[in-house]
């Protein structure tokens, strides 16, 4: 999810013992400070009532520095946050998913400037003015592609009107119809023109079952997940008893989502149906229609870090951690452009943050922001169950700004 601006210029600037899990032992201290001023957070966060629950990881160079599962998974049911707890993903799936295509790329069964019609003959969407245009895959990858979201156009646009699923909500259509739908909906802009944030990754989705003769979720399983063991993340619950509630921000407490919830964002509402996840019949969508744990996205994106064996070359990763579009996508505010599957900072000077040239991060309408300092060799996750706190709210923020002032310190952990 692409953050609210007013929330990113902000942001890039003791409850009961069953609510937490324990903190990764230290002996250094400033590994103990750090645990000190994220805990002081987390606590912060539930006791005033802005989050449910959370699991917040950092790791740095390798190591865990800090690791704690904090909260209610289940509110109304009064279930504690686990480390492995199980979360709707939603926009978190789309690392994954480009990573499945990337996989296929180094394999020489797909080509980063192939046209899209020539894996999907009949996605043809055409300009406002009727005329055609060509939407190639590097264009999907970096969400060149001309394609939009409903949630950015307001309740009258085509998307909406034409019933286009965001992966979030009812969804009650199979891939193939919803991508017709989306190609008879006019491009907002000529592919390669500009960066907008959109199904594209969905679009891709579709792609890598043609390419592979496969559903897309069986194509991510065995392309990126069950190399890296990541048995908690798929298309579906792998533990229902391990999923998590989902919540919408609200006073004086955030509300239970229900099937159909709209929650405010951008001066427009996105929807939401919770009970997607548990749905076998909703289709699988590329952009967010993937559940998993906290643990297994560190461990994804650890890969990454590392240059991503074994799963990717190290010049795949490379190309995917390199800015293909400039800064002047804002891809998450001033200074930050976007690679393939995420955002990475061109200027922390315009982006007024502590992390370093070249960092990648990207979110989850659920409530999850991420992002790796490869300079730092840094990573940190937070997923939560509540939305939007945990994904572009103070709580994400007061985190980073915890994991740097340590980071100022003497080295945490090494």
């Amino acid at each position: 999810m692409k953050p609210n601006a007013l929330l990113i210029s902000a942001a890039m600037a003791a409850p009961l013992a069953m609510m937490h899990a324990s903190v990764l032992s230290a002996t250094a201290p400033t590994e103990q400070d750090l645990a000190a001023s994220l805990d002081k957070i987390v606590d912060a966060a539930l006791t005033e009532k802005r989050l449910v629950g959370a699991v917040v990881i950092v790791v740095e160079d390798g190591k865990v520095v800090y690791r704690r599962a904090a909260g209610l998974a289940n509110r109304e049911t009064g279930s504690a946050m686990r480390s492995d707890s199980i979360f709707r993903l939603t926009s978190v799936s789309k690392p994954y998913v480009t990573a499945t295509a990337m996989r296929l790329v180094e394999q020489g069964k797909l080509r980063l400037d192939d046209p899209v019609t020539r894996w999907l003959p009949g996605f043809r969407p055409k300009m406002a003015d009727g005329s055609t245009a060509t939407i190639t895959i590097r264009q999907l990858l970096n969400h060149t592609s001309g394609l939009g979201y409903g949630f950015g156009e307001g309740p009258d646009g085509p998307y909406t009107r034409l019933g286009v699923s965001t992966g979030t909500d009812e969804g009650k259509v199979s891939l193939d119809e919803n991508l017709r739908r989306l190609s008879r909906a006019p491009l907002l802009q000529a592919p390669g023109a500009k960066w907008t944030y959109s199904l594209s990754t969905d679009v891709l989705g579709s792609v890598i079952e043609k390419v592979t003769k496969r559903p897309l979720p069986a194509a991510v399983e065995q392309l990126v997940l069950r190399p890296l063991q990541l048995r908690d993340t798929g298309f579906q619950v792998r533990a229902a008893n391990r999923l998590t509630a989902a919540y919408a921000d609200g006073t004086p407490q955030p509300v239970l989502m229900h099937d159909g919830q709209k929650v405010p964002l951008w001066g427009s509402t996105m929807t939401f149906r919770p009970s997607r996840a548990l749905d076998p019949n909703a289709f699988p969508s590329g952009g967010a229609g993937m559940q998993g744990s906290a643990e297994d996205f560190v461990r994804f994106i650890e890969v990454i870090r590392k240059g991503g064996s074994p799963i990717l070359r190290n010049a795949t990763v490379a190309e995917m951690m390199r800015d293909q579009v400039g800064p002047q996508a804002q891809a998450q505010g001033p200074g930050w452009g976007f690679g393939f599957g995420w955002a990475v900072l061109d200027d922390p000077i315009a982006a007024k943050v502590p992390m370093s040239t070249g960092t990648i991060q990207w979110l989850g309408a659920y409530g999850h922001n991420w992002f790796v300092d490869p300079v730092r060799k840094l990573t940190v996750v937070i997923f939560t169950n509540t939305a939007f706190e945990g994904m572009s709210g103070r709580f994400p923020v007061d985190v980073r700004n915890a994991v740097y002032a340590a980071q100022s310190s003497p080295s945490v952990g090494r």
